[in-house]
């Protein structure tokens, strides 16, 4: 493929290449939908034909929700909690303790709780105990009278800890979403779309989206039953803002049922009603409505932070509460935390890159490690590695010869399957995962020969090509075409996320008329256009980086070509363009 623009090594350092399409179905969305031609375009080179274009365009649940029922295990799950809830036995939740997890244990919570039951939840403290259940807090959870436990977001590879509950008599039902392996574990029932038994073709679901179609099943199983005659049946959409949170901060693919999900639950997260999340607004200072980028990157590290380096428990506790008070509180404490995840973070970060250039870094793999990093960040630092060098990148945090490890993937290289691998080989204690992420431990006596297996099945997942760091790219627009009413179309295509990036151009030698530092090492420029007006552009923490430097130079100089995103910058009822400068190249 020919580089976009000539653009064979941008500023930061990546082949700029443009998305391909065919050129009549292009042409067939824009007539049909009233689309201009780079939405069009930006539709097509997604994989949306015409007969998918208006699932996309509307995404809706009534088409997109399966019957429950089609997952292995799912009726007899559903019988068995239903008979804990009109019974009035207590059912335990044990979740993971990041935002899937947390999402999962408050939405069943809080279901549980609508239809008159009794939920008792815990979540493992991620230093003490480690990812997925341990008996001890199983037994927790019996001994606070719990007569079946559900594990969300994790125990599809838990063989001993269940086994163990199973001899101490707890009844366990497994609701998970990530990679199986051809043994399961011992549970009453084990709910999950990537059983290799299940032919279920809503694998992509993160946990919490397998929770909802768990609640909507146990929800008519008790109308059946005839649960509702003298007390009002729950509202299930309501707590899709709960769905729509776990969903993007899992980072699952926001195509088909989980695209609907998210569309719907946004609609919901707007309306305020869950006092965890409305909170969580609050104290990020979100004032506007919440898109997929807010819920990623404002409000999921927030709830994360109480599992990294706070209190485990908290996320889920926030996303469960009715009480207001408790929830401005809990927002404020994860609000502190987060500050400090952030700090931890840079540091960790900087010692990490310190380290991969010194010779952490294989053809196909960034493997970093140290005794000094706290194990609740070192993901988050794993996916900025990621992106920093285009390869997938392991992050270990060891005490006392033993290492916690986190790990994040780029596209079309499964590190999950690879990791599993590795701890079917015996070279790790533990470890899971799914194509993009994974976490796992290994003894320091094994690192080394862990981190050749891992390369070696990376690599040859490469294969010959080699990884090539690339911008995708979805055309060129020009100064002129930077319009709200374009920036209004780019909405249209949105949720945004994993399967569905949001849409990127380019400004071919654009003229930078005013270019200043602002912010924390922000630059923001103004692009010239030839009516004499201006559009506001930033690139975000650019100052101290080669194109930060770049665009401060170019004001009023040679034009240079800009590649981000257009938005809409919103400010006291007014409406104005505002492209997000991501990278640059030299124009002329």
């Amino acid at each position: 493929m020919t580089a976009f623009l000539g653009v064979e090594r941008s500023l930061s350092g990546k082949r700029w290449e443009e998305r391909t399409a065919d050129e009549r179905l292009v042409q067939t969305l824009a007539q049909r939908y009233g689309l201009p031609d780079v939405a069009a375009r930006a539709m097509a080179t997604r994989g949306i034909d015409v007969d998918g274009a208006d699932a996309f365009l509307k995404p809706a649940l009534r088409e997109s929700l399966p019957d429950p029922s089609h997952l292995k295990d799912m009726d007899c799950a559903v019988e068995r909690l239903a008979d804990a809830i009109t019974s009035g036995e207590p059912i335990g939740i044990f979740g993971d303790y990041d935002v899937d997890g947390a999402t999962s244990s408050a939405l069943i919570t809080r279901f549980v709780r609508a239809v008159g039951g009794t939920a008792r939840t815990y979540i493992p403290d991620r230093l003490k105990e480690g990812y997925g259940p341990n008996i001890d807090g199983l037994r927790s959870l019996k001994d606070q009278g719990a007569a079946v436990v559900i594990t969300v977001d994790c125990g599809i590879t838990a063989f001993e800890p269940l086994e163990a509950a199973g001899r101490a008599g707890v009844e366990v039902i497994v609701v998970d979403h990530h990679v199986a392996e051809p043994r399961l574990p011992d549970a009453l029932a084990v709910v999950n779309p990537n059983r290799l038994d299940d032919d279920s073709a809503h694998g992509q679901l993160a946990a919490v989206g397998v929770a909802f179609l768990l609640v909507i099943g146990l929800n008519r199983a008790l109308r059946d039953r005839g649960h509702y005659r003298n007390r009002a049946e729950p509202d299930l959409l309501s707590w899709l803002d709960l769905v729509a949170l776990g969903t993007v901060c899992d980072v699952v693919p926001l195509r088909g049922l989980n695209r609907a999900l998210v569309a719907q639950g946004l609609k919901v997260m707007a309306r305020r009603g869950n006092h965890g999340i409305a909170a969580l607004c609050d104290v990020a200072r979100l004032k506007e409505a919440p898109a997929a980028y807010h819920v990623g990157f404002v409000l999921g590290p927030r709830v994360n932070a109480g599992g990294r380096v706070g209190e485990a428990g908290m996320g889920a506790r926030l996303l469960s509460t009715d009480d207001p008070t408790e929830a401005a509180h809990l927002a404020e404490q994860l609000d502190r935390y987060n500050e400090e995840r952030r700090a931890m973070e840079r540091s960790c970060l900087d010692e990490a890159v310190q380290q991969a250039d010194a010779g952490g870094t294989d053809d196909a793999l960034v493997y970093v490690s140290s005794p000094d990093w706290h194990p609740g960040i070192i993901g988050i630092v794993a996916g900025r590695l990621k992106e920093r060098y285009n390869r997938p990148a392991c992050v270990v945090a060891y005490e006392n010869g033993v290492g916690k490890g986190s790990g994040r993937s780029v596209s079309g290289l499964d590190l999950g399957a690879a990791v599993i691998a590795a701890r079917q080989s015996g070279l790790l204690d533990g470890g899971g995962g799914h194509q993009m992420a994974a976490g796992f431990t290994v003894s320091r006596e094994k690192e080394s020969e862990f981190r050749r297996f891992l390369a070696g099945r990376l690599a040859d997942q490469v294969g010959d090509g080699g990884l090539m760091p690339r911008l995708m790219l979805d055309g060129a627009v020009s100064p002129q075409g930077l319009s709200v009413a374009l920036a209004a179309q780019m909405e249209t295509l949105g949720p945004f996320g994993s399967g569905n990036s949001e849409p990127r151009f380019v400004v071919p030698e654009a003229k930078i008329v005013e270019a200043k530092i602002v912010g924390t090492h922000h630059v923001s420029c103004a692009i010239g256009r030839e009516d004499g007006r201006r559009v506001k552009a930033i690139a975000f923490r650019a100052a101290d980086e080669p194109m930060g430097r770049a665009l401060l130079a170019a004001k009023g100089g040679v034009p240079i070509h800009l590649a981000g995103k257009l938005k809409i910058d919103r400010w006291q009822g007014r409406e104005a363009p505002q492209f997000i400068i991501e990278d640059a190249a030299g124009g002329g």
